[in-house]
């Protein structure tokens, strides 16, 4: 693949070689990030994590984290299926409190909405069923807004609240010397979906069987439901883990979170074939691919070394790499910073 066109030739064979990136379909991470952080500097928080906010509440800590779905919603309406999304609020939400090392407690749930449908609203109820179910989590409540002066279509997002003692929460940062646990992904869960959609929508329809696996459609495949990682945290809490990173927006550049060392990755888990589809239609880069997108892995931990078999052997994780000095992450050839 190449990055390189030609100007001068506008047909569509032309159109497909020129490689999309994130920032490029409207998604500037670096952007997004430097809003956050002003949004906070703008009244301060001592005890936010990199994935959750904590309260001091005596002998624990109270934790907080908030998340919706994004463009994936637009899969699900093209498609007219919303049975799943509700998983994804779930899972948004709760994966970032177990990346702080607390256990999930409680969720509430705010539907935007141009106009009541009963089908979508219930479609969407059954999904955030089977995704409290998965992280053995108790809905308190929820909020339906009818906007359609605000919101086109709907917008799905949520709220999580857990507790944790304070000796059990993950230091946050990793050590020259730790061992890398990856665990897999469920394929592009929730993150990347505005450059996914439209690299594969160049020449495809949501509908259009996915060519790397005819059982199931290109829609059904990007609307498989992000990974739920809530049972991991008892096996990463007892084996001594050190830090967490939840593979979401930014890819693999989420590892940098767990503090400033190399992350060197020699053995990755594959990437399912969701991912070779959206860089070869969209032609993407493999390095934006990786600032972008998950590509296998969902959920990476630092241990200490003398634990991370034991880490394995107690769940579906496999080694992947380890913790130098430095300040960069690197894997499959690439050098992300």
């Amino acid at each position: 693949m190449t990055d390189q066109t030609d100007e001068t030739d506008s047909n569509p064979e032309d159109e497909k070689s020129e490689g999309l990136t994130y920032a490029e379909t409207g998604v500037d991470i670096e952007a997004s990030e430097d809003a956050t952080a002003a949004l906070l500097e703008a009244f301060g928080s001592d005890l936010t994590t990199e994935y959750a906010g904590l309260l001091d509440i005596g002998d624990r800590y109270l934790a907080l984290a908030t998340d919706g779905v994004g463009t994936k919603l637009l899969v699900a309406e093209a498609i007219e299926d919303f049975s799943t999304i509700g998983i994804d609020c779930i899972a948004m939400n709760v994966n970032d409190l177990v990346a702080a090392g607390v256990g999930p407690t409680a969720f509430v749930d705010y539907l935007a909405i141009d106009e009541p449908d009963d089908e979508i609203t219930n479609e969407i109820g059954e999904g955030l069923a089977v995704g409290l179910e998965q992280a053995d989590l108790t809905l308190l409540g929820g909020e339906t807004a009818v906007m359609p002066e605000v919101v086109s279509g709907f917008d799905l997002a949520g709220t999580c609240v857990g507790l944790a003692d304070k000796d059990a929460i993950f230091e946050g940062e990793a050590a020259v010397g730790d061992v890398l646990v990856g665990f897999p992904s469920n394929g592009i869960h929730s993150n990347g979906l505005t450059l996914a959609r439209e690299a594969v929508t160049r020449e495809h329809e949501y509908t259009d069987t996915f060519p790397l696996d005819p059982e199931v459609t290109i829609g059904e495949e990007l609307l498989r439901p992000t990974r739920i990682y809530t049972d991991l945290l008892e096996p990463m809490v007892e084996n001594g883990v050190r830090a967490a990173a939840h593979i979401t927006g930014g890819g693999w550049t989420n590892l940098l979170r767990m503090g400033e060392n190399r992350y060197v990755i020699d053995e990755p888990l594959p990437a399912q074939p969701i991912f070779e589809f959206v860089q070869a239609e969209g032609n993407v880069t493999a390095e934006e691919m990786h600032r972008t997108f998950n590509m296998g892995t969902g959920f990476v931990v630092a241990v200490p070394s003398e634990q991370a078999d034991s880490l394995v052997a107690e769940t579906d994780g496999q080694i992947i790499g380890r913790v130098e000095d430095g300040d960069s992450v690197e894997i499959r050839g690439l050098s992300l910073s």
